[in-house]
């Protein structure tokens, strides 16, 4: 692992200590008011910036909370996708701000997206392992309406901790590249799960299990 990546691990780690919580649905509002948190690299500055701006507010605890997870979530998303980049097999796309792909592997254009297992599924975790399309389509009708919800192709890394604190794995930037190597050494575009989300297209997406 490079240094960079050392670095955000050590990083997210610190996040480990606060309760996982947002205490309300994620709203453009919202968004607005944390963009802060995309330029904000380390936590103790995103401590400050939290107090600084909002300390004086009602809502202070909420919005503390909200900061956390959207940076935690942001620079974990943008650590998995510099662990995909590094790998031999995979291209950068020509557009840095696509929302439908962030890169390719070998021709074929991928979004990638780091989730936790998701508890409303209604499939437990050996079904979802052995039967991955279920989870698959579950992930695609359920994703976010902001910014980057699509039917292209995507590759899911999903998180599952045998103790319940799925969302921990995203600071193991580790485990997650190990994760994400096998998968890429292993990689073979004919094995690919085929979906019909939109007439006259075929979406590729895969999951990447992570376990901890």
């Amino acid at each position: 692992m490079d240094r960079v990546l050392l670095h955000i691990e050590r990083e997210l780690k610190k996040r480990l200590v606060y309760p996982y919580q947002w205490g309300t649905k994620q709203t453009d509002q919202l968004d607005k008011l944390t963009r802060f948190i995309y330029k904000t690299e380390t936590f103790e500055d995103l401590l400050a910036q939290i107090e600084l701006r909002f300390k004086t507010l009602t809502e202070k605890e909420n919005l503390k909370n909200y900061a956390l997870n959207r940076w935690y979530n942001f620079h974990s998303a943008m650590a998995v996708e510099r662990i995909f980049k590094s790998h031999p097999l995979v291209s950068q796309t020509v557009n840095a701000k696509d929302r439908e792909k962030d890169f390719f592997i070998g021709d074929i254009p991928f979004d990638h997206k780091t989730t936790v297992f998701p508890k409303q599924f209604k499939g437990t975790f050996n079904e979802a392992i052995n039967q991955p399309e279920n989870l698959i389509e579950w992930l695609y009708k359920h994703q976010s309406q902001q910014g980057r919800h699509h039917l292209k192709n995507r590759l899911f890394v999903v998180l599952y901790d045998h103790k319940g604190e799925h969302w921990q794995l995203k600071a193991n930037l580790q485990k997650i590249e190990l994760a994400v190597y096998q998968y890429l050494h292993q990689f073979e575009a004919g094995r690919l799960r085929r979906f019909s989300f939109e007439p006259e297209h075929t979406t590729l997406s895969d999951l990447i299990w992570v376990l901890g």
